[in-house]
């Protein structure tokens, strides 16, 4: 198995390679910029359903310490 690159990385690549390939394209539709266009999307919809899912959890989780502290 290989490595995994941190998320943050990930993006930040797929940013500078799509700017890249913008500026050298231009006008003309090219099926690589829309491809790494994609993929830079799907990395950002990934990060946004991960702070979610953790802002969830600590949410539940400072309501029953704060349920346990007031009970107490």
């Amino acid at each position: 198995m290989a490595k995994r690159t941190p998320l943050e990385t990930d993006m930040a690549r797929l940013q500078k390679k799509i700017s890249e390939k913008r500026a050298a394209a231009e006008l003309t539709e090219d099926t690589a910029l829309r491809s790494l266009h994609k993929r830079l999307k799907r990395a950002q919809r990934k990060r946004r359903r991960l702070a979610t899912r953790k802002r969830h959890a600590r949410g539940k989780q400072a309501a029953v310490g704060k349920a346990e502290t007031a009970s107490a």
